[in-house]
């Protein structure tokens, strides 16, 4: 259990299942990130230094996003985790339907989340570029906002998560 991000968050099965596939994800989530940035960015394959410093990153370190994917995943049982089991006929047990639901929304929030060029500026800035000091504190706050302003819910560490009240 990493944290109660709301009073009502106690489904452990679902918890357990994304922690499980958090460092798998994260691998995922740059390897992602660094593709779409050289789609959408260079279409025309241009070699330059920024380029190919992205093509020779191999992603070993993950530890600076794991605070964004457990705050996603606190976002995620919020919004779809449920405390009741439901009933499964074809013979999966929760655990695997937790799994492969949580990793199709996952690859799906992606797509939408690479749109927005300060996220994918972030994340290179968090993996490839591996900023050292205050530039690193400023590239984690941008991925905690980006949170903030996509989901309009607030993460606090002590608090949980707070719906933003909107006028």
């Amino acid at each position: 259990m990493i944290q109660k991000y709301f009073p009502l968050d106690k489904n452990y099965i679902l918890e357990k299942a994304q922690l499980d596939m958090e460092q798998h994800l994260i691998v995922y989530l740059i390897d992602f990130a660094k593709k779409f940035y050289l789609d959408q960015f260079n279409p025309l394959g241009l070699e330059d230094d920024t380029v190919k410093r992205i093509k020779a990153h191999k992603t070993e370190f993950t530890d600076r996003l794991e605070e964004f994917y457990r705050n996603l995943a606190g976002v995620y049982r919020y919004k779809h985790g449920n405390n009741q089991l439901e009933f499964l006929f074809d013979g999966k047990d929760h655990y695997d339907k937790y799994t492969a639901d949580w990793i199709t929304t996952y690859e799906e929030w992606l797509v939408d989340f690479c749109l927005r060029p300060n996220f994918l500026k972030a994340v290179l800035e968090l993996t490839v570029f591996y900023p050292e000091g205050r530039k690193a504190e400023l590239a984690e706050n941008r991925m905690r906002a980006f949170i903030h302003q996509h989901f309009e819910l607030k993460i606090y560490k002590y608090k949980g998560i707070i719906k933003m009240k909107i006028a």
